[in-house]
């Protein structure tokens, strides 16, 4: 059958709809192919704490606005709980205040009680991210890594007239062995913004990642768990302490 532009089928009508159609099946295909791939990760054990990265696809960026990054923020928090979210964007505006996140005391307490992983810190640059995690209860990252990158993709491929894929492929996991490996891997992350113009040395300033967190004043709570590296200074001088640590760390310097 030839195509008849002067057709309602085919201007706008059935044929435009079996188009879209096909199109959202195939983004739904390729979006399953991205969950399976992260189903065949290494598997994480509980109690151990891990390095979790990824970047996007050619290096392309995957925030492009602060709305992008406080999307994923919120979905770092809330997908540690094994709470479903329906309608992500309503409960979103429902904890924005001041252009900053405060999640609501119901909401914590959902999330705490059915805790899956713990986030210890995090970073969002441009074109990739760093997360540290403990894995609460077995397969639990892999689940929390699914959620929250599904989710943020479907978001982003939205608001942003993209398709395929987002990232590079399956996100990278490295088992922090030790507490030096542990320690290390939080000046790294929380170093990342000296690489973007005009944040060198004004890391603690950087809204997009946990340092100033941790030598300030904590601003998600409980749902982010800062005490496993808090926990070696004293108790008046935990922010300075580990100030002096990040300040000193050779973590992204260049050899």
């Amino acid at each position: 059958m030839q195509r008849d532009s002067k057709n309602p089928a085919f201007s706008g009508g059935v044929f435009a709809s079996v188009q879209s159609v096909q199109s959202q099946a195939l983004h739904k295909q390729r979006i399953w192919v991205i969950i399976q791939d992260m189903s065949k990760i290494r598997n994480h054990a509980p109690e151990e704490y891990y390095h979790i990265y990824n970047r996007g696809m050619q290096k392309q960026p995957i925030f492009k606005t602060d709305k992008d990054r406080l999307r994923f923020l919120f979905l770092l928090l809330v997908f540690q709980g094994k709470n479903s979210i329906k309608n992500i964007s309503r409960e979103l505006k429902q904890n924005v205040q001041s252009q900053a996140l405060h999640i609501r005391g119901d909401l914590e307490k959902e999330i705490l009680e059915n805790r899956i992983v713990e986030l210890v810190s995090f970073c969002l640059m441009p074109n990739h991210f760093h997360l540290q995690v403990l894995e609460k209860t077995e397969g639990g990252i892999a689940k929390y890594i699914q959620r929250v990158l599904t989710a943020y993709a479907k978001y982003f491929n939205v608001r942003h007239q993209k398709s395929g894929h987002l990232l590079q492929g399956p996100y990278q996991s490295v088992l922090m062995e030790d507490d030096r490996q542990l320690m290390h891997a939080s000046a790294y992350i929380h170093k990342n913004p000296c690489e973007l113009r005009g944040w060198k040395r004004k890391e603690d300033k950087y809204p997009w990642s946990s340092l100033q967190d941790y030598i300030s004043q904590n601003r998600f709570g409980r749902l982010l768990s800062t005490g496993i590296i808090l926990g070696r200074y004293d108790n008046e001088e935990k922010g300075l302490g580990y100030r002096n640590f990040f300040e000193t760390s050779v973590a992204k310097e260049k050899l």
